[in-house]
């Protein structure tokens, strides 16, 4: 059951092959079927399923090479969303992370693929098939008995609200206020978890940059600027752990649920969000009722682990402490020692040993190697060098899957 000690984020750097059917749909007009996209899509995932299955990987995924951006198709799928043409900049939170990075102000924006609800929401199985597809695919390479290992990462039910200044994220006809859509919001969550789940899904990561822009003393502040803006910082956060809460209240016992609060691996290797986890770290970890929460800690910009006394006993933590975005190849024993004192904070927190609490924690690189299809400065040989150096560090620590 998830989650696995030896854990990756999602993305993988992507087959050159996909990349170009990918660029003839886009620049030629070509079909996906013309361009022959299902059969090199299949061929390249197969390829990145033995790939993670060769190196001890037990959440495999994708590698994410069924989209072109980290969160995919799934909002465009749902009724009622409004994919925005050339939106104006008023319409932005420009304080933002990562619209302050798309945009520059004054000049009219879209920041890579922006959708707000038009209309209310609703969930049409026969048009939200993405990650369903997705899912199948991988299901493909992996025998029947091993499905319920497959992770499949999917955006936060937030990406499309925070972005927007406030009450911009859908139109006054959809919705009178950000209570109304968050409902919405997670009624097609639940309806999108559900179809997964009878498809065979029992391990989805949510990711999630937003929770980690509550850690910047930069996002606050142009918060607090923005008179605009109803109740305070904190209380958005609130409404989005209740956002998340509401959006998996249905599922069963057996489907693991985690968060990554991703800072950021985008093109050219650079990141948005800095700040300590300490700030949001009691709340998050005690009132977000997912059972493991994916925390980036590769460089001092995260901070240290004394936030880690805040996990309850019933949750786990995956530590992402080998970075994505340097080729270097990180010291094993250097790792290895930031995991026991990982620990040591777990345990003290929970009045355990450091052997107990090392059973609620496990390692990963600290983001996906790839969360758009292009733009990175890892090759897949180094890809694999730090996949094998995380499933190296784990069987000397934990001796387990």
């Amino acid at each position: 059951m998830a989650p696995f000690r030896a854990e990756h984020m999602g993305s993988l750097l992507r087959p050159q092959e996909l990349l170009d059917v990918r660029e003839a749909i886009r620049e030629k007009g070509l079909s996906e079927e013309n361009a022959g996209l299902p059969a090199v899509e299949e061929k390249a995932v197969g390829h990145v399923v033995k790939l993670q299955q060769d190196l001890g990987f037990k959440a495999v995924t994708s590698g994410e090479y069924n989209r072109t951006r980290f969160w995919g198709l799934m909002w465009d799928e749902f009724e009622g969303t409004l994919r925005l043409q050339d939106a104006e900049a008023s319409m932005f939170r420009l304080y933002h992370p990562d619209v302050v990075s798309l945009i520059e102000q004054d000049r009219k924006v879209m920041p890579g693929d922006s959708v707000i609800a038009g209309s209310k929401l609703s969930h049409n199985p026969a048009k939200s098939v993405s990650n369903l597809h997705e899912l199948r695919l991988v299901q493909k390479f992996v025998p029947e008995s091993e499905w319920g290992s497959i992770k499949l990462t999917m955006i936060t039910p937030a990406w499309f609200h925070m972005r927007y200044k406030q009450g911009r994220a859908y139109t006054k006809e959809a919705y009178a206020n950000d209570a109304e859509y968050f409902d919405d919001v997670a009624k097609v969550y639940q309806a999108e978890l559900e179809v997964l789940y009878k498809a065979g899904l029992r391990n989805v990561q949510f990711d999630d940059p937003g929770l980690a822009y509550f850690c910047s003393d930069k996002f606050r502040q142009g918060w607090e600027e923005d008179k605009d803006n109803i109740g305070t910082v904190d209380d958005l956060l609130d409404a989005y752990i209740k956002l998340y809460n509401d959006s998996i209240s249905k599922l069963p016992a057996d489907f693991h649920t985690g968060v990554h609060l991703c800072r950021g691996n985008f093109i050219g290797g650079r990141h948005f969000a800095e700040g300590a986890y300490d700030i949001i770290a009691q709340k998050l970890f005690t009132d977000l009722k997912v059972n493991t929460f994916y925390l980036e800690y590769d460089t001092a910009r995260a901070g240290g682990f004394e936030p880690l006394k805040f996990l309850p006993k019933d949750r786990n933590v995956v530590i992402g402490a080998i970075s994505t975005k340097l080729r270097d190849l990180e010291d094993k024993e250097e790792i290895k020692q930031r995991i026991y004192k990982a620990a040591d904070f777990v345990a003290e927190g929970s009045g355990q040993t450091r052997e107990e609490a090392l059973k609620r924690i496990a390692l990963s690189p600290q983001c996906g190697f790839s969360t758009h299809e292009t733009g990175y400065p890892l090759t897949e040989e180094d890809e694999k060098k730090k996949l094998a150096l995380v499933r190296q560090i784990a069987d000397e620590i934990w001796g387990e899957a």
